[in-house]
């Protein structure tokens, strides 16, 4: 989801909130789970798998997902930020901020494929439920570059907010959402037409999204006011806030669309939040104060956080909201996506 400086570990939020927009160079998001990957068919050589880009490695980990192991570190491009997996589980796709491209990972021989040019400071991926077109927040060129995962080429490029950080697509393919932390808005693209449609409100310093599964609501982490806003789709307005403390970074939905989990910075906790209520429902401490838990990804069996200032991942089981497991991976550890 959001970003941090490529030389240095990111400073952090407890000790004051000013290390946010620096972020007019970067951004994250990933989200982790943006779009379908939820839903996506296990039935390939590769299925079973989360991926971790490290930012400061320019490395991305491979963890097996049934043993909590990591099986191996592949070198990705420059400063590697979002990442997402296709639906058939045989690439993954990752923004290399540093470099301006997208590299792409054939999962079965866990080697570069290829390098895509993109925007200045790529950050937020997500992926089409087709898998047919990658979307991808350059965080410095304030535009989404559109990706044919067919050709491996950028078959449009759309004016957004100000530093757009994150990206989530819907179920249906239609809208893809855009964080924009620098303008405080969230950008709708319509798909068919490759533009934006609509600017929505935001918190300040939106930084990760997420939407529910049937389409109604976004969830916005808003990084400078320690809350998560939600909007609906239909009218554009913010319906709730929700307070999660100091520094939320991301937020991902449950497959089943019941809880909405929140990586937030300060505290080093990870929110559950019911979407039912709208209220957080518990809060799991994935370490202390300079872990800095950071994106988010969920499946139906884990919820999987980036730990960027521990150089971990956290595994945490959403039935019990207790840390099932923590994974050494690189050096400040950015983006999340799993295919399981």
């Amino acid at each position: 989801m959001h970003h941090q400086h490529k030389k240095a570990p990111r400073p952090l939020l407890g000790v004051g909130i000013g290390l946010l927009l620096s972020s007019l160079l970067a951004a994250c998001t990933t989200n982790p789970n943006p779009g379908p990957a939820a839903a996506t068919p296990a039935g390939t050589d590769a299925s079973g798998h989360v991926y971790v880009t490290n930012q400061l490695d320019d490395t991305l980990s491979v963890i097996d997902a049934r043993t909590n192991k990591l099986t191996a570190t592949v070198p990705a491009g420059t400063a590697p930020e979002g990442v997402a997996v296709s639906p058939d589980h045989s690439h993954v796709y990752i923004a290399d901020n540093g470099s301006a491209k997208v590299s792409v990972l054939d999962t079965r021989t866990n080697k570069i494929v290829a390098t895509v040019p993109v925007g200045k400071n790529p950050s937020g991926v997500g992926l089409s439920p087709d898998g047919r077109h990658l979307y991808v927040a350059d965080g410095g060129s304030n535009s989404v570059s559109v990706l044919d995962t067919r050709t491996n080429q950028v078959t449009a490029t759309i004016p957004v907010g100000a530093s757009p950080v994150s990206v989530a697509v819907s179920r249906d393919g239609a809208a893809v959402y855009v964080a924009n932390a620098g303008s405080g808005s969230l950008s709708v693209i319509d798909t068919r037409a490759n533009r934006a449609v609509r600017a929505l409100p935001a918190g300040r310093t939106p930084v990760g999204i997420t939407i529910s599964p049937d389409g109604r609501l976004v969830y916005v982490a808003n990084e400078m006011t320690a809350s998560i806003s939600v909007v609906a789709t239909y009218t554009g307005a913010i319906t709730a806030t929700v307070p999660v403390g100091e520094g939320p970074f991301d937020v991902a939905v449950a497959p089943n669309g019941k809880s909405v989990y929140a990586a937030v910075l300060g505290p080093g906790n990870v929110s559950a939040i019911s979407t039912q209520t709208l209220r957080v429902s518990g809060t799991v401490n994935v370490g202390p104060p300079q872990t800095d838990p950071f994106n988010i990804a969920v499946t139906a069996s884990a919820v999987y956080v980036t730990d960027q200032g521990a150089g971990t991942l956290t595994v945490i089981n959403p039935k019990t909201l207790k840390v099932a497991a923590t994974v050494t991976v690189g050096t400040s550890p950015y983006g999340v996506a799993a295919d399981t």
